[in-house]
């Protein structure tokens, strides 16, 4: 049997303060640990769970929102409507002015000729007609022809003036005049008498389903003066221009 030794016994000093700043340092660790992953909570943490205050504030911020968003819609709602009606006030101004500058024009060239401003001695002219409808009568219509001679004359015309309608009775093209314008069978037309200008007026009826499509009008001055001319239907029924001349007493 081997003999037996005795155990080694290690001799330590035991150091008090040292184990203490161990444990305080061990301690101190783990408190910072702790205060590390509070912060870093806190961080990722989201708005309202950081102030509890804004998420009270919310629900009476969004409404406000809202209707200023709503506001601000209606005033361009209202500012869009206010530049579409200036708009079309400016083009019914427009569309006006057109007109009162085509009615000038015309006037103008109608006193132009009136007072010789060609220089020449032109004789009697047919200037223009306008017809318009007779109220509750659907085929009978009034017509105003105005009659014309340079002023330079400067003499009286007198004549008459006589009146045909062109147009289309079924498939035939028919060309009315005299008693099929109801007018009098012995009628040698419209009677005028004038020095400088004149408008004459007239009134005649049309079978029913007659379609004009122009009329003929043959001007026959006392002395031999004579003029023939022809106006579209459509343009003599036009309204948009100036037709009016002051009529010749």
């Amino acid at each position: 049997m081997a003999p037996r030794h005795p155990p080694r016994l290690v001799v330590r000093s035991h150091d008090a303060g040292r184990e203490r700043r161990t444990r305080l340092l061990i301690g101190a660790g783990w408190l910072a640990s702790v205060a590390l992953a509070a912060g870093l909570a806190w961080v990722l943490a989201p708005t309202h769970a950081r102030h509890p205050g804004a998420l009270a504030a919310s629900p009476g911020q969004a409404p406000a929102d809202v209707e200023e968003l709503r506001q601000t819609v209606a005033n361009l709602q209202r500012a869009s409507q206010v530049a579409d009606i200036a708009t079309k006030e400016l083009k019914k101004n427009l569309a006006e002015r057109d007109e009162e500058i085509s009615g000038l024009r015309t006037d103008l060239a109608f006193y132009s000729r009136l007072v010789g401003g060609n220089g020449q001695r032109d004789g009697l002219k047919i200037q223009g007609a306008r017809v318009t409808a007779v109220a509750g009568m659907p085929n009978a219509w009034n017509l105003v022809v105005t009659l014309t001679q340079n002023a330079r004359r400067g003499d009286t015309v007198k004549g008459d003036l006589k009146v045909a309608v062109e147009g289309i009775q079924g498939n035939k093209v028919t060309t009315l005049e005299g008693p099929a314008l109801g007018q009098s069978a012995a009628s040698t037309g419209v009677a005028f008498s004038f020095k400088y200008f004149q408008q004459v007026q007239a009134s005649f009826t049309v079978p029913t389903g007659f379609k004009p499509t122009r009329l003929r009008f043959s001007a026959s001055a006392d002395g031999g003066d004579a003029t023939t001319t022809t106006v579209a239907w459509a343009d003599a029924t036009r309204t948009d221009e100036v037709t009016d001349v002051q009529q010749q007493p």
